[in-house]
């Protein structure tokens, strides 16, 4: 489960589609970048590559239900 979820737009302009993330999982600091086709784009070290598609999921639902809602 994703912890501590956080996001700020990319850019000054806030009509622009784009969000900086930080959150924990697995007691582990995570920070990436959402872009405006829905990639997102790790800085840093990402999830382990079994877990990677499953924190995706809950990233996206996390955007859809705060920025999209």
């Amino acid at each position: 489960m994703i912890q501590h979820f956080s996001f700020k737009p990319l850019y000054e302009n806030t009509q622009l589609p784009g969000w900086t993330l930080s959150f924990f999982y697995k007691q582990r600091k995570y920070q990436a970048e959402y872009k405006k086709d829905g990639a997102i784009q790790y800085i840093g070290e990402p999830p382990a590559a079994d877990e990677l598609a499953q924190v995706e999921k809950m990233i996206h639902e996390l955007i859809l239900f705060h920025v999209y809602d």
